[in-house]
């Protein structure tokens, strides 16, 4: 058991860093920064609890006794909350008394080992009930957010493993009990790794199915099928998603709609996220220029179809294709040799 717990840590700790460099960026969370922030303080506070479980199953430590564990302990739940809780309401703005869920820290460090952790677990049970909820209230959208839901679902199930330990904490040895925890979070990075890999607009798309479902309709006074000839005029004929500043403000004007109806046609009519739809054209025009001009270098083609960056070319073309660019571009030019022999 140690040993797996060992291997967990060692993973989390390296993808923390990772995560923290590649996933949390500015692109990723556009209007979101308080989610933002979070995001990277949550990564600090679990790989910092990981770094006191492995200082305790190598060396015998003793840290995870101390007032600063306790306060790490403590942070899990709150700082979690306030990550996910924009995204999962589509709000944009902080405000004072998101500072509120961190009161509890200040109690923290005075309180006695036996007691902190059953606290610190209880604290959590509280922001788990809360989290099933609002998890549960996106299903509205679950035909075009299927992906998303299970991956939050993941991490909800993996959340309620770690409260059943701490509720049996009082019949296991303390050595299994942090064995056991410090695996669970090295699960949650496992998951989460695999839910970015695949899935690396996954905050967008949250906040998109999320608007969509507090959202009151904006559309009765659209006519919609005019208004989605129009969107795929703009798309096939004047290719818009070539600019890379295109966003949903920017294609609502172009169209004479607010953004929330412009969101909410493509939501509702189309059945999915502005961001997938605006991806699934520049990936699709991609996959034409790699083979209509294959000497033509890979990043130029995820410039010159709208993407800008290499790295959201790439995360988006194997988002939907399951391949990088140059594996696609390969895989088709084997293909054709082979027919033409």
């Amino acid at each position: 058991m140690d040993t797996l717990a060992l291997l967990l840590i060692g993973f989390s700790l390296f993808s923390a860093l990772i995560t923290a460099r590649t996933h949390f960026q500015c692109a990723n969370y556009k209007g979101q920064l308080l989610s933002q922030s979070m995001g990277i303080l949550l990564l600090v506070v679990l790989a910092g609890l990981q770094a006191a479980h492995f200082a305790y199953l190598q060396h015998a430590s003793l840290f995870i006794h101390s007032p600063m564990y306790a306060v790490l302990l403590f942070a899990v739940a709150p700082t979690f909350y306030l990550f996910s809780s924009p995204l999962l309401h589509a709000e944009t703005t902080p405000r004072w008394w998101h500072l509120l869920h961190f009161v509890p820290l200040l109690i923290a460090p005075w309180l006695p080992f036996a007691y902190a952790l059953p606290l610190a677990f209880a604290l959590g049970a509280g922001y788990l009930l809360w989290l099933a909820r609002s998890v549960y209230a996106l299903r509205a959208q679950r035909s075009q957010f299927r992906q998303e839901l299970w991956a939050l679902a993941g991490v909800l199930l993996l959340a309620l493993l770690v409260l059943l330990l701490g509720l049996g904490l009082p019949w296991l040895s303390e050595r299994v009990f942090f064995s056991v925890y410090a695996s669970a979070i090295g699960g949650a990075f496992l998951l989460i790794s695999m839910a970015l890999y695949t899935m690396p607009q996954l905050p967008t798309e949250v906040v998109e199915a999320a608007r969509e479902t507090y959202a009151v309709s904006t559309l009765s006074q659209v006519d919609c099928e005019q208004m989605l000839t129009r969107l795929g005029n703009l798309m096939d004929q004047e290719q818009v998603y070539q600019n890379p500043d295109l966003d949903l403000a920017l294609l609502a004007e172009r169209m004479k709609l607010s953004p929330h109806q412009l969101s909410e046609l493509i939501n509702t009519r189309i059945g999915k996220g502005f961001s997938r739809y605006i991806r699934e054209y520049r990936v699709e025009a991609a996959e034409d220029l790699l083979l209509d001009k294959p000497s033509m270098p890979v990043l130029s083609v995820g410039l010159e179809v709208g993407f800008s960056s290499q790295s959201n070319f790439y995360d988006a073309f194997r988002e939907l294709s399951g391949m990088t660019p140059g594996q696609f571009r390969k895989v088709h030019q084997v293909l054709a040799q082979g027919s033409g022999d």
